[in-house]
């Protein structure tokens, strides 16, 4: 019974639509057998029995939808079959119902003549047709709203599992090139590289924080690529120099994109004391990372996995792309500030 109204109460607003329908029709047929407008015109009996008969119109198409639908998708030939039986039965029932009804109050020669009979079946036939075009029509509807949300979870949940697959691409990469940076500093400064140590421990609690992040705030991600930067300090002194411009701290990116993107700048160009990597960071509207151009000689091919990475997440998170701009002197990238209702 609980679920019975459940389902009443989930369905009402297709079920008014049907009572108040009902009610017009049942209206529009009084003044038109009876030629006039009185107090019984506007009773509502007839539209709370037009609904008592549409509920089991429904419960009958319902029947025969379980029975015959083999597929998330209706076909054409399918919904005929469903039409058309649930037609039929709907009128054997609601005649034999009459049949039993008349028998109980001894009215069957006046309701079961060959005139009274004729005008019912046809009454009962269009009805049947009405309301079977809405209840297919709505439960169609239905259908396909269902199917589209879970097909929408299904992306979401296929989106959320590609980009934890290419955060955990991207996190060995920043310890295994910090790692590398430190391993020469014990080589060449030992005290440099004990402070190097401590700074990239503290640095990468917060890289494994954001690991399980989508999405961290532009001031977050400001205030550690500052710090990030002075381990870059650490190797290689006043070789590479960062600007920082912020004119809007709101909105959201995903997390170490500037990170990554100093780290190319100066994984691909030669800094040196003389002729030092300028890498500049503007926050606006969008994030621009812009540095000069003085690649390196000889410099190992790289796959570009981690740009690439960057660019899918981007692809999954924000209805824009990250642009790459080179020129003969300078190498630009346009990172999309993602807000709230883009996510």
């Amino acid at each position: 019974m609980k679920n019975i109204y459940h389902k009443i109460y989930q369905n009402r607003h297709f079920l008014l639509f049907i009572l108040l329908f009902a009610y017009l029709q049942s209206i529009y047929g009084r003044i038109l057998i009876r030629q006039d407008i009185n107090v019984y015109t506007f009773t509502p009996e007839a539209a709370f029995a037009a609904l008592l008969r549409s509920g089991l119109l429904f419960v009958i198409t319902l029947f025969f939808i379980r029975k015959w639908k083999k597929r998330n998708v209706f076909d054409s030939k399918t919904i005929l079959k469903i039409f058309t039986s649930s037609l039929l039965a709907f009128v054997l029932v609601i005649q034999l119902i009459g049949f039993l009804v008349a028998i109980a109050f001894g009215n069957v020669e006046r309701n079961f003549n060959s005139h009274t009979l004729s005008i019912t079946l046809f009454s009962h036939f269009l009805d049947g047709i009405i309301y079977g075009c809405f209840f297919l029509a709505y439960y169609y509807y239905q259908s396909n709203k269902k199917q589209q949300q879970k097909l929408a979870s299904y992306k979401e949940s296929l989106a959320e599992s590609k980009i934890n697959q290419l955060k955990a691409q991207l996190n060995p990469h920043f310890l295994f090139n910090n790692l590398n940076v430190l391993d020469q500093l014990i080589e060449e400064d030992k005290h440099k590289a004990s402070d190097f140590l401590n700074e990239f421990a503290e640095i990468y609690r917060y890289v494994l924080h954001s690991s399980d992040q989508e999405l961290m705030t532009v001031e977050q991600e400001i205030n550690f690529v500052m710090r990030y930067f002075k381990l870059i300090q650490h190797k290689y002194g006043s070789a590479y120099q960062l600007h920082i411009e912020v004119k809007n701290q709101k909105g959201l990116i995903v997390p170490m994109t500037l990170q990554l993107l100093i780290e190319n700048a100066i994984q691909h160009n030669l800094g040196t004391k003389e002729n030092p990597v300028y890498i500049k960071i503007k926050v606006d509207e969008n994030i621009t990372i812009l540095n000069n151009l003085n690649l390196k000689q000889n410099n190992k091919s790289t796959s570009g996995r981690a740009l690439k990475n960057l660019k899918e997440q981007y692809g999954l998170l924000s209805e824009h792309q990250i642009e790459f701009q080179q020129t003969e002197n300078k190498f630009s990238v346009i990172v999309p500030i993602i807000h709230i209702q883009n996510k």
